[in-house]
């Protein structure tokens, strides 16, 4: 059975480095069997890909992907905090936020990119539960946030 790092290099993707915090916060904080992961932008190589808000200036799909940014980035959080994603047992619980129109309703859609991402990195370990809700604005104008808790070994 392959390790979640080998299926993140099958789906062509390569963890990132941790993201440096953008405000008085870490990354991540493991208490006992949980490691709670801040809230991840779609960060590549520190620069956000897209701004602006979904419904106007981004596009659902765009939002979808940069949602699976999100993820990656988190994936990368949980990679340092513990050493070797063989150990995560669950992916407990995703917070996923998307600043968007007052119209805009596919917040569940644009978070399914998070969620696909960890249920194809972890398989059954990555099936989660979720919020996934509109907001006006989010730190420097990204579309999107993700935050999540796993249990490790």
């Amino acid at each position: 059975m392959a390790t979640p790092e080998e299926r993140i290099a099958e789906l062509g993707l390569t963890l990132p480095e941790v993201a440096a915090p953008v405000a008085s916060y870490t990354p991540t904080v493991r208490s006992g069997d949980h490691v709670y992961v801040s809230g991840q932008l779609p960060f590549v190589d520190g620069k956000l890909p897209a701004t602006g808000k979904v419904g106007a200036e981004v596009t659902a799909e765009t939002a979808q992907e940069l949602a699976a940014l999100c993820a990656l980035n988190a994936i990368a959080a949980v990679r340092a905090e513990v050493g070797e994603l063989s150990e995560v047992v669950r992916v407990v619980k995703v917070g996923g936020f998307v600043a968007c129109t007052p119209e805009f309703t596919g917040q569940p859609g644009v978070v399914n990119g998070a969620s696909d991402l960890l249920a194809q990195v972890f398989g059954e370990a990555g099936v989660h539960a979720r919020a996934a809700v509109g907001v006006a604005a989010l730190p420097l104008d990204s579309p999107v946030e993700v935050d999540m808790i796993v249990e490790v070994r």
